[in-house]
């Protein structure tokens, strides 16, 4: 098993002990890790029935959405970045031979 297998397994235990500490089945946790996917997700899951105490299955995967919701948004945002990187390197390249170019043009 890898180091990002037992982590894996570590945040799904984590998620189980505090879904399953409200009284919410495991089987819940265990399809709320699978969506989330990650270690780090599964954590920030981990701590919502701690601190909120929801008392419906729906408000966590209300919860659960969410946080998938902003996963997608950073993973969006993180890809839209590279693509505008990747974009622009000629620019800059093609910018670095006239140091003395007006700021104007280094946009």
């Amino acid at each position: 098993m890898t180091d990002y297998q037992q982590a894996w397994r570590d945040a799904r235990d984590r998620l189980r002990r505090a879904v399953t500490a409200l009284g919410f089945p495991s089987s819940l946790a265990d399809l709320m890790a699978k969506q989330l996917g990650s270690p780090k997700a599964m954590d920030r899951m981990a701590s919502y029935p701690v601190q909120a105490r929801p008392e419906t299955e729906e408000q966590l995967v209300d919860e659960m959405l969410a946080i998938c919701a902003e996963i997608e948004a950073w993973r969006q945002k993180k890809a839209s970045r590279e693509a505008s990187a990747q974009f622009d390197a000629p620019h800059q390249r093609a910018m670095a031979h006239y140091p003395n170019a007006p700021a104007a043009l280094m946009v």
